[in-house]
């Protein structure tokens, strides 16, 4: 008889257990139905608090090795945010310029100027389907550009 009041003991236990699983989930259910969750959206202002993140990939124009490591560095340093970097199309570039993708200028001006450059180096080439503000192509005049 032992043997039976264990094994019910244990078919009890399992009841129970289950029924009050049974109750959480009911609860979880009509707390649903009648507090449902709120909607989070995105505001079109400007956050006073949040600076504004300018996004930025780094090309090596030139052909010296680790210059768009290096200057990814400077730039992340200066509070950029540099998610790319790499090799551009060739290395013949003479002259470092910069790309504005996004149609701000004043963000691809914000970079050129902490590189030292002029803003006649900033080219426009707007595009929808590139989702960074600047490209730096850094160019064989790398050792006039600022690195701090």
């Amino acid at each position: 008889m032992s043997k039976h009041k264990d094994s019910s003991f244990f078919l009890n236990a399992v009841i129970g257990f289950l029924s009050l699983l049974l109750l959480v989930l009911l609860g979880a259910f009509f707390t649903r139905m009648f507090f449902p969750r709120i909607q989070n959206t995105r505001t079109d202002e400007q956050a006073q608090l949040i600076s504004k993140v300018i996004q930025v990939e780094v090309l090596n124009g030139c052909g010296v090795p680790g210059i768009a490591s290096r200057y990814t560095h400077i730039l992340r340093k200066n509070g950029f945010d540099v998610v790319e970097s790499g090799n551009f199309d060739n290395f013949d570039i003479t002259h470092t310029f910069i790309i504005d993708h996004s149609g701000d200028l004043d963000n691809a001006r914000h970079v050129a100027r902490a590189l030292g450059l002029s803003s006649k180096r900033v080219i426009e080439e707007r595009s929808k389907d590139f989702y960074l503000d600047a490209t730096v192509v850094i160019g064989s005049d790398y050792n006039s550009l600022k690195l701090n």
